[in-house]
C-alpha cells in the first residue's frame, strides 16, 4: 500500500473511497472557489496545458476520471472539436456542480457526466481513445489498481494523461511551499467550505502522493508504455503521460 493510500479525509473506520465521497459532497459549493483561490488561478493554465498535450493526439471519445466540477472535461470539450466526453466521479455533490456548469455551457450533447468509482469502472475494455484525471489519483483508495482498471478502458494506442499536485524539490521553493499549503489553505478553506479536516487533507495527500518518477514506475506496472513527467511552476503541478 502507498503511503497516500492510508490517508483519509476524516479518519474514521470507513473507507478512504467513502470518506473521499463525503468530503467532496461536502466541500462541492465552494470546490471551484477554493480551486482558484489556491492556485491563484494557475490550475487554468496547467489543466490548458493538459488538454493540449491530449488534443495533439484528435481523440475522439474521452473519459476523465475523478472529473470533480467537469473543469477539465469542459476544457477538453472546448479544445479538442468533434470529441465526446465521459466524466465520473465519486460524489453526487461534484456532479451536480459540473453539470449545471456544462449545460451552462452548451455542451450537454457533448459531455455526460456519472456517478461511478474508478476502482470498478462501469465501461468494458478498450473503449475510450483517451483517459484524463486532474487532481484525483491521489484520492484513490488504490493507485494501482486504478491505474489497471484505467488501462484495461483505454483503447490499444491511447493516451491517458494524469494532472496531479506535486512537492516542489527545490529546497529554496520547499519552505514556502509548505507554509502556504500546510498553514494559509486549511485555515482559507475551513472559513471559506466550513470542512474543517477537508483542506488539511489536501496538502497531507499531496505530500504522500507517488511523485514523478515513482508515478511512472506504477503507470509502468499497471501495463502502459512511454510514461513520462513534465513538471510546472517550480514543480507544485506535474503532468503525466503515458500510451497504451
Amino acid at each position: 500500500m502507498n503511503e497516500v493510500e492510508r490517508i483519509t479525509p476524516y479518519g474514521t473506520d470507513q473507507s478512504k473511497g467513502e470518506q473521499v465521497e463525503q468530503m467532496f459532497d461536502s466541500i462541492a459549493p465552494a470546490y471551484d472557489f477554493m480551486n482558484r483561490a489556491m492556485t491563484l488561478g494557475i490550475d487554468r493554465l496547467w489543466r490548458t496545458k493538459a488538454v493540449r498535450m491530449v488534443a495533439a493526439r484528435s481523440p475522439r471519445s474521452i473519459l476523465d476520471v475523478a472529473t470533480g466540477t467537469g473543469d477539465l472535461a469542459l476544457e477538453l470539450a472546448r479544445l479538442i472539436p468533434g470529441s465526446e466526453i465521459t466524466g465520473v466521479d465519486l460524489s453526487e455533490g461534484m456532479i451536480k456542480v459540473g453539470r449545471e456548469k456544462i449545460e451552462k455551457a452548451g455542451l450537454s450533447d457533448r459531455i455526460a457526466l456519472r456517478p461511478a468509482d474508478c476502482l470498478s469502472l462501469p465501461f468494458v475494455e478498450n473503449t475510450f481513445d483517451a483517459l484524463t484525471v486532474a487532481y484525483g489519483v491521489r484520492n484513490f483508495a488504490d493507485i494501482p489498481a486504478g491505474l489497471r482498471e484505467m488501462y484495461r478502458v483505454l483503447k490499444p494506442g491511447g493516451m491517458v494523461c494524469i494532472v496531479e499536485l506535486s512537492t516542489p524539490a527545490n529546497p529554496l521553493v520547499k519552505p514556502l511551499y509548505k507554509l502556504y499549503t500546510r498553514g494559509i489553505i486549511p485555515l482559507v478553506g475551513r472559513l471559506v467550505s466550513k470542512d474543517t479536516r477537508a483542506y488539511s487533507y489536501l496538502p497531507e495527500s499531496i505530500a504522500a502522493v507517488p511523485q514523478r518518477q515513482a508515478m511512472c514506475e506504477l503507470m509502468t506496472a499497471a501495463g502502459f508504455n512511454s510514461a513520462g513527467f513534465r513538471t510546472l511552476t517550480l514543480g507544485v503541478c506535474t503532468i503525466y503521460t503515458a500510451i497504451k
